[in-house]
């Protein structure tokens, strides 16, 4: 009586695979701009630009690990992995996060080294290519910022580039201070001020990954609310076993045991139907497993969740 019934189950475009075109050209931006920071802080003998250079690597490291997770998720559901590999996109993302630790981890060290015994530092150079990648960062920018929006694995692309734009911006006028002044120091100082801008995006990044890998309650969603609507259809009794997480990027489910009046249990097909319309349009859950039972019927169900 009234067994599961889904709207909207096949996705067979994710968020990022909307936006792969987009995260190919960004690769190729990122490639060009980390070769010349890594030929130009060897030039210049900077840390900054070496931190920034490989801030760029990691971040072109990201971008192809984000288009690897896209054709991943792609990949066709089967009966061992009812979802298909979508999954893959979040994953991406909490490694990018760690990856962008491990980066702010490398510069801190190299930092303190530099504090103790102070390197001979270009300042033109450091201002030359920090310039030349601030540009590209700011192309690649408008390229995934419409993608960021639908997508947390194109987001943490997005939120890369951007820390790495900043970081330019830093070696820019590190590079024009050390250039007048001459005072070396100032390019380990504007390293450790990268560091600190990556930090706080790479755990706003995990944080994110890690509140879907836990199938936690979608953000911006309130089960509370979403109970009380159900009820109020009239033929609802009782809502138990709410349970609501999200797959992937811009896919949230749902399931729900609905305790349904018996007199209206003889049309199940127009209650799901009623109630999958609701959910749609009103908490945009496009895909849901209703379970519609008459009163009683929990009581034969073993373990429940109010």
């Amino acid at each position: 009586m009234g067994a599961g019934h889904g709207h909207g189950h096949g996705h067979a475009i994710t968020a990022g695979a909307a936006n792969s075109r987009r995260l190919v050209l960004v690769l190729a931006m990122m490639v060009a701009v980390a070769a010349v920071q890594v030929v130009g802080a060897a030039y210049s003998g900077s840390l900054a630009l070496l931190a920034d250079a490989g801030h760029t690597v990691t971040d072109s490291f990201g971008v192809a690990l984000a288009l690897a997770a896209v054709w991943i998720a792609s990949r066709p559901a089967t009966s061992r992995r009812t979802f298909g590999y979508q999954r893959a996109e979040i994953l991406a993302a909490a490694v990018n996060a760690l990856v962008l630790f491990l980066l702010c981890g490398f510069i801190v060290v190299e930092a303190v080294d530099r504090l103790r015994s102070p390197a001979e530092v270009s300042g033109a150079g450091m201002v030359a290519v920090a310039a030349f990648g601030l540009v590209a960062n700011i192309a690649a920018l408008f390229v995934l910022r419409s993608g960021a929006k639908d997508s947390l694995n194109v987001k943490g692309a997005y939120l890369e580039v951007m820390s790495d734009a900043l970081a330019s911006v830093g070696v820019i006028v590190g590079g024009i201070a050390v250039w007048l002044t001459g005072w070396g120091r100032i390019d380990t100082l504007v390293s450790l001020g990268i560091a600190a801008i990556i930090v706080p995006r790479a755990w706003s990044l995990l944080r994110e990954a890690v509140h879907i890998l836990l199938e936690a309650t979608p953000e911006g969603m309130d089960l509370s609310e979403v109970r009380d609507h159900l009820l109020g259809h009239p033929a609802v009794l009782d809502v138990h076993d709410l349970h609501a997480w999200t797959i992937t990027s811009g896919v949230p489910v749902m399931s729900a045991h609905v305790v349904v009046a018996e007199e209206h249990l003889r049309d199940t097909g127009r209650m799901l139907d009623e109630l999958h319309s609701c959910l749609t349009g009103h908490f945009d859950v496009e895909h849901s497993t209703l379970q519609l039972e008459p009163p009683g019927h929990a009581d034969h169900e073993g373990a429940r969740h109010d």
